[in-house]
């Protein structure tokens, strides 16, 4: 009874005591109502940490494809690179040849 008047906010008040049958019955209450808390408590924390390792997937998920998308990148630039590097070596001839070719598509209309 003493506990249960704390929890309501009542300090020093004077507490008649119980019988045993009230005792029991006031014990089983507050027992009761202890483990709907915890209980409550627990499936409250489950779901943070279902919440958790669904957010951590998603972003591992993100960095993989980020991380993929800039290596295509990379390949890309590579290839770029040396597509350009083949058009220097090959010099200005490329260039003429694909200028007679677009003025004999021109010229074929």
């Amino acid at each position: 009874m003493r506990t249960k008047m704390r929890l309501l906010g009542f300090r020093g008040a004077a507490v008649k005591p119980l019988n045993e049958e009230a005792a029991a019955e006031l014990g089983a209450e507050l027992l009761g109502e202890a483990l709907v808390f915890g209980v409550g408590g627990l499936c409250l924390y489950l779901e943070y940490l279902r919440q958790a390792g669904q957010s951590r997937r998603r972003e591992e998920h993100l960095e993989q494809t980020l991380s993929d998308l800039r290596q295509g990148l990379e390949r890309l630039q590579r290839d770029l690179d040396e597509l350009r590097a083949q058009g220097h070596a090959q010099g200005g001839a490329g260039h003429a040849q694909v200028a007679s070719g677009h003025a004999q598509v021109t010229s074929g209309h």
